[in-house]
């Protein structure tokens, strides 16, 4: 049935929702273990965002679990389809021209290559919030950790699942010694000049 698909060619292009908007679009990709900070992070990242007149959208991961990927498990195989999906919506956002943040655990590497390709590595922005286990156990915001402990959740990144850090991050942020404030600003002033660059 594949090749009876034919994609309509529309005459309004990314180029032309760019500068209708007066900002490029591009995708922040928020990695990190569950209770890392991400969608905090990120939130705050939109409301600066918001302010300066940039149009943007946050795609965050219990949000779609409840929706487009409520079909999905936790097992890998789906946490890759999950991850898959997520980079195609966001792929349509980016092509809407919004500056699109998405806070998702995503801990495979491979999986996270594969959005890069998706939405092209020139908007692609990946933000490690790097927070250790413990901390993260610590904080444990949703009780997601102690239920892991406790042999209620499967394949819970971090306890009985792998969480495969990015090597060379375009941002990481180090929660246990950064506010969410200073965060945010950073992550601002790294993607100041890739609004207003011709892509």
């Amino acid at each position: 049935m594949k090749e009876n698909i034919i994609p309509h060619d529309y005459q309004i292009s990314i180029e032309d929702r760019r500068k209708q908007n007066g900002h490029n679009s591009f995708l922040l990709w928020f990695t990190g273990l569950s209770g890392s900070g991400k969608s905090t992070i990120a939130n705050v990242v939109e409301q600066k965002l918001h302010q300066n007149g940039i149009k943007t959208f946050t795609l965050d991961g219990d949000n779609i679990r409840k929706g487009i990927n409520k079909d999905l498990t936790f097992a890998p195989k789906d946490r890759t389809e999950n991850i898959r999906r997520i980079a195609e919506v966001a792929n349509l956002m980016v092509d809407a021209g919004l500056v699109t943040l998405a806070a998702f655990v995503s801990p495979y590497k491979k999986d996270r290559e594969n959005i890069r390709s998706i939405v092209k590595d020139i908007n692609f922005v990946e933000i490690f919030v790097n927070t250790s286990i413990e901390e993260c156990e610590r904080r444990d915001v949703k009780g997601l950790y102690k239920k892991a402990r406790a042999g209620e959740i499967k394949n819970m990144t971090g306890i009985s699942a792998p969480y495969e850090a990015p090597e060379n991050p375009d941002i990481e942020i180090k929660t246990e010694n950064e506010s969410v404030e200073a965060a945010a600003q950073r992550i601002v002033d790294y993607i100041t000049p890739k609004l207003s660059k011709q892509q």
